[in-house]
């Protein structure tokens, strides 16, 4: 690095972004650093699929050469960003983090990376993910699990399906990242890496080119270290986009035009009873306290009850993602002589016996769910709630045949924004994770809520120790 003074190896996205406008750091120290990380780390963390170290040097120095020449495309130009791999870019390989996809080359660039690029960030590399996005633990059999940088000691759950992308974050290896939710899939992986990470309402960001699971439920969005940064991307990614359809019916919003208002007089939501249940002491101690802050910070906050438990709005979502997942990819869970995860067959294998009534019962009682749940939360702002109900787990102790995502699938269910963001540690040593939850294409007001109670903590200031 040529300067000395600054360290960008913890430093947020939008803290970069400004040492790279008064010259304190340039787009080439940045990339460095992180090539460094990556070359020391990942051979443990096992992050990354591919690192596109050439290429990223490349694009730094002409950042540093655009920018000095007074051509700066933006607070985040120079910036590096890694990409989960199930989203393409031309002519490179896409794996969906599967063995079968292993020479996949892509046919096209998602929207997504198209985006980021034309915002002047470098894509440095891609994430690991469970194979075809099928599973909240973060696990692959044959590609690898990335291991939580939180214990070194122990491998414990990244979660997933967007694994690599939180652990290559958390462990400072890239300021930032892309994942997809679609039953949790950013939440999970930014609840056990200490995160934060929106997922977005389906139409605010384009899917063309992201592999698919179930179009009626994914939703890509960003991993970052703060509230802010997680904003910026978001900001770049959203928008409409003429090869995806379903973005074209809500116009884009800056969520910066109301992050700092405060929750002073916001109305906020927080489950209560029995949803309560099965939640570890760490994480419900955290989970209270955060909503002591938001009150301090001006917020009314009201214990409700659900119309339903959130295990029914897990069940819906999940049938949906059985029996839509099943048509992208049951033909290669069905072939034995490939080699899909086991753990993952069966998971796609649940869609081959769905029949199309039962689908459609499915999508039936999703807008029902959506409709007693509107009711409930028609007089609150957001609903507060855990992310996951323990910190991450040690792999070995994850039931492949089960799910952490009780609290993540019911955004997805029910059409909703939601932010996940750290709250606090376990006595372990391990971040635990507030989710806001927000009506559909609001999420600028779970940036709002997000950022407020951020400025009011320092939990999203810690991170991993390596040394």
């Amino acid at each position: 690095m040529t300067q000395a003074a600054l360290d960008p190896t913890y430093m947020t996205v939008h803290a970069l972004s400004a040492a790279i406008a008064d010259g304190s750091l340039t787009s080439a120290d940045i990339v460095e650093c992180c090539l460094q990380r990556i070359a020391t780390h990942d051979e443990k963390l096992h992050a990354f699929v591919t690192v596109y170290a050439d290429e990223a040097r490349l694009a730094a120095k002409a950042a540093d050469q655009a920018i000095k020449s007074g051509h700066s495309l933006g607070p985040l130009h120079g910036i590096p960003i890694a990409l989960k791999d199930i989203i393409d870019m031309e002519g490179r390989i896409t794996t969906g983090g599967s063995q079968v996809w292993r020479q996949r080359i892509s046919p096209t660039t998602a929207t997504v990376a198209q985006r980021l690029i034309g915002a002047g960030m470098i894509v440095i590399g891609k994430t690991h993910s469970v194979e075809f996005a099928m599973g909240g633990w973060g696990t692959n059999t044959h590609m690898g699990t990335p291991w939580n940088p939180w214990d070194l000691h122990t491998h414990r759950t990244p979660g997933g399906s967007s694994s690599g992308s939180g652990v290559a974050v958390a462990a400072g290896m890239v300021p930032a990242a892309i994942g997809t939710d679609t039953g949790g899939s950013v939440r999970l992986p930014a609840s056990y890496c200490g995160l934060a990470g929106l997922k977005t309402t389906v139409g605010r960001v384009s899917l063309h080119g992201i592999l698919p699971l179930s179009t009626t439920l994914d939703t890509p969005g960003p991993m970052t270290r703060s509230v802010e940064d997680t904003a910026m991307i978001y900001d770049a990614i959203q928008g409409h986009d003429p090869l995806w359809p379903p973005t074209l019916t809500h116009t884009a919003q800056s969520p910066f035009a109301s992050m700092r208002r405060g929750v002073k007089g916001l109305r906020l939501a927080a489950i209560s009873g029995a949803e309560r249940l099965g939640v570890d002491a760490p994480t419900l101690a955290a989970f209270d306290a955060a909503q002591a802050t938001l009150r301090a910070l001006g917020a009314t906050i009201t214990a409700v009850e659900m119309p339903r438990p959130f295990t029914d709005f897990a069940a819906i979502a999940g049938r949906i993602i059985g029996a839509e997942g099943y048509r992208f990819v049951g033909n290669l869970a069905d072939d034995d002589e490939l080699p899909v995860d086991p753990n993952v067959r069966p998971r796609i294998q649940l869609g081959r016996d769905i029949k199309a009534h039962e689908y459609l019962d499915a999508l039936a009682e999703k807008e029902a769910a959506k409709a007693e749940f509107d009711e409930i939360m028609q007089d609150f702002d957001a609903l507060l709630l855990p992310s996951t109900e323990t910190p991450a787990i040690p792999v070995a102790e994850a039931d492949e045949g089960g799910t952490p995502a009780r609290f993540t699938r019911a955004g997805n269910c029910l059409d909703l924004c939601a932010l996940s963001l750290p709250n606090g540690m376990s006595p372990d040593g391990l971040p635990t994770s507030l989710q806001i939850a927000c009506a559909g294409y609001d999420e600028a007001m779970a940036l709002r809520i997000g950022w407020a109670f951020e400025q009011a903590t320092d939990w999203h200031g810690k991170h991993p120790v390596f040394d």
